[in-house]
């Protein structure tokens, strides 16, 4: 038994997307991926080698992760979130978590201390 002509034309959903949330802004998930490779790579052709370098992919797609066509395997993925802040970053942004050992590092553990310490000096006086 064949299938009819008609049953061979059904298609699934193209493109990956993820559930709204409340952190959630709706960003397509390989448009994340393109502004964070953007920030910490920039956007020339040197930059799409050095990331197909660092992540033993093809040039050719590179570069559509960089244009936000495409994103990259779960492989590639973790290779570019171990030699890039940013992807890191956005990639925990989008599961709505936080680095661990709070966000904003070294900057936001002084900023978190003066602000102790301020509350500090308001119940001294």
């Amino acid at each position: 038994m064949s299938f009819t002509e008609n049953d061979r034309k059904v298609q699934s959903k193209k493109g990956k997307s993820f559930p709204t949330g409340p952190q959630y802004d709706g960003t397509p998930f390989a448009a994340a991926i393109a502004v964070a490779l953007a920030a910490d790579f920039g956007a020339s052709p040197s930059a799409v080698k050095r990331v197909a370098r660092l992540t033993s992919a093809n040039e050719r797609a590179v570069r559509n992760w960089f244009e936000g066509k495409n994103a990259p395997s779960g492989e590639n993925l973790v290779g570019l979130m171990r030699h890039s802040d940013a992807v890191l970053s956005s990639v925990l942004s989008l599961a709505d978590r936080r680095p661990p050992g709070g966000s904003g590092g070294l900057a936001g553990v002084r900023r978190r201390a003066v602000d102790l310490l301020a509350e500090i000096d308001g119940l001294a006086s």
